[in-house]
């Protein structure tokens, strides 16, 4: 599971040096509980603690913002430095909010004159770019999906795209305390994912020795449960492989869903 996190990681921060493949990726959001309308700041980075900006920044090049009326909202401020990406965003309708970054396509290695090459694209660009008859090629193809959320005043629902993995909140994702149980729902491409590995790990992880890191299995209808021990931002990712390829020469397909979650004090 953790190379197939590592893959992930590659296939959303498609920028990224390759020495990016190790390490965790994150949203980290200002706030995700606000009272009444206004802005919030979140980084984007890819690090070795636990949302400590401390190794590179992460693309925002697929950055999307869905309003609680499905519309869109533009962030504004956006800005890539060193360690870290940064942008606002004006949450002005009551509701929840969810922020995403969501990329798919193929990729592809092989040898040239024994040398390695790698690729990244969509399939359209892979049957133009991609020698068919390459050395060791090998194809596969990825759905990797990483967000967070914000409500403003009253939460409200949320809806899967139907597309890769996700999850689905029976609890809301906003109305998270500590010493309490939260339930999710894995899905793949809409459907209940069985048997899927769930990773839980609180932040500041800087500040420990362990990585105190949760485990969880998705139940036949996908649920799993969570007890949250403290207060604190958390990170939650999940990942899977399977067969359901959509161009010819994948043999397989790498999901990943990843989300920052904000648990309140009682």
């Amino acid at each position: 599971m953790k190379h197939l996190a590592r893959l992930a990681a590659l296939a959303i921060a498609a920028t990224l040096p390759l020495t990016a493949q190790a390490h965790h990726y994150w949203l980290l959001p200002s706030s995700t509980v606000l009272s009444s309308p206004q802005w919030i700041t979140v980084d984007a980075a890819v690090s070795n603690d636990m949302f400590h900006f401390n190794h590179v920044p992460l693309g925002l090049e697929a950055l999307n913002i869905v309003a609680p009326d499905g519309g869109k909202v533009a962030p504004e401020n956006m800005a890539k430095g060193k360690l870290r990406s940064t942008f606002d965003a004006h949450l002005t309708q009551p509701g929840t909010y969810r922020i995403q970054l969501v990329r798919s396509g193929v990729r592809a290695s092989w040898k040239v004159d024994g040398q390695p090459k790698r690729w990244n694209g969509s399939p359209e660009a892979f049957a133009k770019e991609v020698p068919a008859d390459a050395a060791e090629l090998q194809v596969g193809e990825f759905v990797s999906r990483l967000e967070t959320f914000a409500t403003v005043g009253s939460p409200s629902a949320l809806k899967p795209a139907g597309q890769g993995l996700e999850l689905v909140p029976l609890t809301h994702p906003n109305d998270l305390v500590a010493g309490e149980s939260a339930t999710f729902q894995m899905v793949v491409d809409g459907k209940p994912a069985a048997g899927v590995e769930v990773t839980v790990v609180r932040g500041q992880s800087r500040y420990r020795n362990q990585l105190e890191a949760l485990k969880f299995t998705t139940d036949e209808a996908g649920k799993f449960s969570v007890t949250w021990p403290q207060p604190g931002m958390y990170w939650l990712d999940a990942d899977l492989q399977d067969a359901k390829t959509s161009v010819k020469a994948a043999r397989q397909r790498m999901l990943s869903y990843t989300v920052t979650l904000e648990v309140l004090p009682q």
